[in-house]
């Protein structure tokens, strides 16, 4: 599951709306809506992530934070370290063939430090 589709899934649930009901409401499949909730299909379109802010209904910092996840929620990523250091490239790797053995907490710890020490040298 991805962030966005993790917090459209919870949004859903707390205002007791089917999969099936959004979906219509969206113009779209529910297999596609279910696709996007579990992390199957890649972040939706801008337009359709309009459509999903204004079917919520939300305020203005809801409608940012569901871009942002947006932004960060893309279940096919591909990182080009082409001309950065061996350890970009080494880090990228393990991270392909460990990422599925990491626990939950162990993933929030590399992602906090990652985004403390990224934030540090800008």
């Amino acid at each position: 599951m991805t962030p966005l589709g993790a917090k459209l899934r919870a949004m859903r649930e707390a205002r007791g709306i089917s999969l099936k009901e959004m979906a219509a409401a969206l113009n779209v499949s529910s297999a596609y809506l279910s696709a996007l909730e579990h992390g199957k299909r890649g972040t939706p379109t801008s337009f359709l992530l309009h459509r999903m802010i204004a079917y919520f209904n939300v305020i203005w910092d809801e409608a940012e934070e569901l871009q942002r996840l947006a932004e960060i929620s893309d279940p096919k990523v591909t990182i080009d370290t082409g001309g950065l250091s061996p350890e970009a490239t080494e880090l990228t790797n393990r991270l392909r063939d460990d990422i599925d053995r990491l626990e939950p907490e162990d993933l929030k710890f590399l992602r906090d430090e990652l985004v403390k020490r990224a934030g540090r040298k800008r």
